[in-house]
């Protein structure tokens, strides 16, 4: 195995970590701006004068804020994968944890096995590039998840504010042009 394909497989190992971060900073950056959105909205809840727009607008709201709040909860809490790799050397056959991520790395049982699985590991060219493109292949696939769940959740996001918006310009305009608007 040439270290050209051994670099351009840790760049793109590099680029998926990149990603991840970049979307967990997205979702905790959306739950932020929900957060103070809801704050603004238990203020002017409690000023409501229920009718049935407001009634189904209310329920629209927090329907999409517990929903938006479930996806990005899904976006945030990572995914342990219990992909094994294969290694013939111990055991005979047998299949270890996966030496990359936490969960396989916690599997060990003490830093001395774990070190030694890795040397076993970087012996060979092939069971190097092996484990790295295992982890790459892990990582997309969180990703894609991870994606997903930000996309589904940004749908929610804006029902939710449009909805807050929408009830917040109601009572402005309800306040200023009289009961003509209550009677809907």
């Amino acid at each position: 195995m040439s270290d050209k394909n051994i670099s351009a497989l840790l760049h793109i190992l590099n680029s998926e970590q990149q990603i991840t971060a970049r979307t967990d900073q997205k979702a905790f950056t959306m739950l932020s701006i929900l957060g103070v959105f809801m704050v603004f909205f238990i203020v002017h809840f409690l000023k409501l004068e229920m009718n049935l727009f407001f009634f189904i607008m209310v329920v629209i709201y927090f329907i999409s804020s517990f929903m938006a709040i479930v996806k990005l909860v899904t976006v945030i809490v990572p995914r342990v994968h219990r992909d094994k790799v294969k290694n013939e050397e111990i055991d005979k056959g047998n299949e270890a944890p996966n030496p990359t991520y936490f969960g396989g790395i916690s599997q060990y049982e003490n830093a001395t096995e774990y070190a030694l699985h890795m040397t076993m590991i970087s012996e060979s060219d092939e069971k190097y590039y092996q484990m790295f493109a295992e982890q790459v292949y892990s990582l997309g696939k969180i990703n894609t998840s991870k994606n997903l769940a930000l996309r589904g959740s940004i749908y929610f996001f804006v029902s939710a504010l449009v909805s807050e918006l929408l009830i917040i310009m109601m009572m402005a305009w309800m306040k200023t042009s009289g009961s003509f608007i209550q009677s809907f």
